[in-house]
């Protein structure tokens, strides 16, 4: 099998796994165009198993791309200064009922890493737009897009689902402590971590 007939027949396998391990199209098509360039520079007589060695490229890529992606946010954190969010709102007075609690589970379970980190950023933490392109090294207009794209999804039909009770339970407690101190970074620490 050529080249050519190798990258048609693996394409959308790779980009499914890379699509479920770092969120976003673009970062997916990006690593797997990675992944082929690194293939078609080496000898491909002596890969026993073609589909299972281009699964274990992309693989690693996603893996090295989201330890870079966070290692380089918590970098960035160091120096960012994140609205007060005690100044427009009152935490001290929220109760964290069933009510909140339905809502970060539906945000759990529908949005993918980047959605619920912008989601829960901009709608409650009102960290404006500028502050989300320094944050995630994403464009203004990206920001907007994930966004509305999480609001979509979210107002989607609300049927039963399955919930990962721990993981949700470290998002909601994540939750909490964001919003009891003031900080974001506490919630986007959390998100980060789990999908690493």
């Amino acid at each position: 099998m050529d080249n050519s007939h190798t990258i048609a027949l693996y394409q959308p396998l790779l980009h499914s796994i890379a699509m479920k391990m770092v969120g976003c199209v673009q970062e997916a098509e990006d690593i797997v165009q990675d992944s082929f360039l690194k293939y078609l520079t080496i000898e491909q007589e002596k890969i026993e198993n073609t589909r299972a060695y281009l699964i274990r490229i992309v693989t690693n890529n996603c893996i090295n791309h989201l330890k870079a992606f966070q290692k380089k946010n918590f970098e960035y954190f160091d120096h960012v200064n994140f609205p007060s969010v005690t100044e427009w709102m009152d935490f001290s007075e929220i109760d964290f009922d069933e009510e909140v609690a339905d809502a970060l589970a539906l945000l759990h379970k529908k949005l993918e890493p980047l959605e619920k980190i912008i989601f829960l950023l901009r709608e409650v933490f009102n960290v404006e737009y500028e502050e989300l392109q320094k944050i995630l090294n994403k464009k203004k207009d990206n920001c907007r897009q994930i966004l509305c794209r999480a609001k979509i999804k979210l107002a989607e039909s609300k049927e039963k689902f399955q919930m990962d009770v721990p993981s949700y339970e470290k998002l909601l407690q994540s939750f909490k402590n964001a919003c009891s101190i003031g900080n974001p970074e506490i919630i986007v620490r959390s998100i980060l971590n789990e999908h690493i």
